[in-house]
């Protein structure tokens, strides 16, 4: 027994382990997951639970040779290959990813902007600025604004 955690409470899971277990097997998304990183679902749902059950848990990385890969039966990806994965993650395209938002079917309605102010459009025709176009008036007032002042009339 570890003398890490003598006296520690873990901090875990609030809900039985059986029911937790059972919505894992279920959900889609998980076997998505499951089959993305090469598990049988079984196995990976109970990897899962290993960190879900204690939060202090940190993960275990190992760090293998490719020589030692392919001995072990596995085809260890280039350099080319690990980019287009990472790639192919940040545009949401590998199962259990979030969707491609650029893909998305959502179009902005040009008449559920009209009349409300835009940063990026320009003032719509016959549009009359507002503030002084006199460039000597519009210095004047970034001078007060640069210096704290309200450009008004008060004391």
């Amino acid at each position: 027994m570890s003398q890490d955690n003598a006296g520690k409470p873990k901090r875990g899971l609030k809900r039985p382990i059986e029911v937790v277990r059972a919505e894992l097997l279920k959900d889609p998304e998980t076997k998505k997951i499951a089959e993305a990183v090469s598990m049988k679902l079984e196995d990976y749902v109970e990897l899962v639970l290993k960190y879900a059950q204690d939060k202090d848990k940190e993960a275990e990385v190992a760090v293998i040779s490719d020589e030692e890969l392919r001995r072990n039966g596995f085809n260890p990806l280039s350099a080319e290959e690990a980019a287009n994965i990472l790639i192919k993650g940040m545009k949401g395209e590998l199962p259990g990813s979030p969707p491609d938002f650029e893909a998305s079917k959502f179009t902005q309605d040009k008449a559920s902007t009209a009349g409300k102010p835009s940063l990026t459009a320009p003032p719509p025709a016959g549009a009359t600025p507002i503030g002084p176009q006199d460039p000597a008036a519009r210095q004047e007032l970034m001078d007060q604004l640069k210096k704290g002042g309200s450009g008004g009339n008060r004391p």
